[in-house]
């Protein structure tokens, strides 16, 4: 494979979803399989996850902008990178503070932040539900949260995709979501993302263009969780 070439800026890419879907390890994945690609990356850590490991408590309502602006913060400062991983970002604390304590004041600040991405991938809620401390606010949270993460891209008009699978095939899924949108950069760079050699057959048989086109993810969710087909 020959070494793609430098972009004039990062690519941006923002991972979000509800707890206990894979983001942080989607991340991780994506950064590997970049890195592997021979482009530069930068991989952006979840504040939340950080504080709360130091604080060793879940942070309460005036502590929430706090953790916001931390993660925009960081997911903007000037880096030497071709793509940039953000593993979260404000909206998702905005999305908790509405569910958890009726405080929608972060929306708009985490709505603006959210324009600075070139591609935002909602992890899908096909992962088994698995506790991590103190983060973990229950299974029962995940539905709304993610229907609240999609209300919010969708107010904002954003280009957002749902990304579906386990293991190495979620990772799959998410780097044939970056090549779609790399081609406004440069073509060689979605040539170099593909990559023949690790990009297996999609068995869904085609990329899904729609970006969240609800009627179309129904589908092909109701399939996966009958047991009509098998997961991507």
């Amino acid at each position: 494979m020959n070494t793609p070439t430098r972009t004039a800026r990062p690519i941006r890419v923002a991972l979000l979803g509800a707890e206990s879907t894979g983001k942080t390890s989607l991340a991780a994945s994506l950064a590997e399989a970049l890195t592997e690609r021979s482009f530069k990356v930068q991989l952006i850590n979840e504040v939340l996850r950080e504080w709360c490991e130091r604080e060793q408590r879940t942070p309460r309502r005036d502590e929430q902008a706090t953790i916001a602006h931390e993660q925009a913060r960081q997911a903007l400062a000037p880096v030497d990178a071709d793509f940039v991983i953000a593993d979260t970002t404000p909206l998702m604390t905005a999305v908790y503070s509405q569910l958890l304590f009726g405080d929608e004041s972060l929306h708009p600040f985490a709505a603006e932040h959210q324009h600075h991405y070139d591609l935002t991938l909602l992890t899908g809620l096909d992962l088994p539900w698995v506790a991590d401390g103190h983060q973990r606010d229950g299974p029962h949270v995940r539905e709304p949260v993610d229907r609240l993460v999609r209300d919010a891209l969708q107010a904002e008009g954003l280009r957002w995709q749902v990304i579906y699978g386990s293991g190495a095939r979620r990772c799959e899924n998410a780097l044939k979501a970056i090549s779609s949108i790399a081609t406004t950069h440069d073509l060689t760079l979605a040539e170099a993302i593909k990559d023949s050699k690790h990009d297996a057959k999609d068995r869904w048989g085609s990329f899904c263009e729609t970006c969240g086109d609800a009627d179309c993810e129904h589908r092909l969710f109701s399939a996966l969780v009958s047991g009509k087909q098998r997961p991507p």
